[in-house]
């Protein structure tokens, strides 16, 4: 057994503790593995253990290794998480089942324009930038909700959920209680929070999904 394989399964118990300790289902919270920079041999062994959500930075990056491991096992859902360009937008709908990165009016149009065209309509959450970092991409919490809105009235959108990632250098918490409140006044069901560092908090919080890389694959 892989120590990528010994370390899903450590990750995937200690999730379902934190959903029972928060009086949760223990899958009520999904596990997505994040294998960015990772070459599709070091993933194959954890899709083989039973892992099937996995989460990518790049869309180039996913092109280049995630349509043949998903001929293999093709109940794979693979899940956008790093900013999306308009210009790749195309590509996103083709290969991607979840787009958690919506955050400006640009992309939810070309989002729009692509599923109709394509035929084909990844599920969608808006990432939510909880401590308001120029460097980071999301909206602005206080615009949030209205975005939600006008992804639905004026593009035709259904959203899933919200997502984020908070500041490097803060207790968390807050922000996973901010982004619970953001999906609630949204009429959102679903909360895409919480990594390698911080997912079992972010179950106490209510994520319906978490995060999780290195804490699977080890440092990038």
């Amino acid at each position: 057994m892989s120590d990528a394989v010994e370390r899903l399964a450590q990750v995937k118990d200690r999730i379902g503790k934190a959903a029972r300790a928060a009086g949760r289902d223990t899958g009520s919270a999904v596990l997505v593995t994040v294998s960015k920079t990772f070459e599709a041999d070091a993933i194959r062994p954890v899709v083989e253990a039973g892992q099937r959500v996995f989460g990518e930075n790049r869309v180039q990056e996913a092109q280049g290794k995630w349509p043949a491991l998903k001929a293999d096992f093709p109940d794979i859902e693979l899940r956008l998480i790093g900013p999306l360009q308009s210009n790749k937008a195309k590509e996103a709908v083709a290969l991607f089942d979840v787009i958690e990165t919506v955050d400006r009016e640009k992309i939810a149009a070309e989002l729009a324009k692509e599923i109709v065209k394509q035929g084909r309509a990844p599920r969608l959450y808006v990432q939510v930038n909880t401590g308001s970092e120029p460097q980071k991409a999301g909206i602005e919490p206080k615009e949030a909700v209205a975005f939600v809105n006008r992804c639905r009235d004026v593009h035709d959108l259904a959203i899933e959920g919200l997502m984020c990632i908070p500041p490097a250098d803060e207790n968390p918490g807050p922000h996973f209680a901010l982004l619970e409140k953001l999906a609630g006044e949204a009429g959102v069901q679903k909360l895409s929070m919480g990594m390698s560092g911080d997912y079992e908090l972010a179950v106490a919080f209510g994520a319906t999904s978490v995060r999780v890389g290195s804490a699977i694959f080890g440092s990038r």
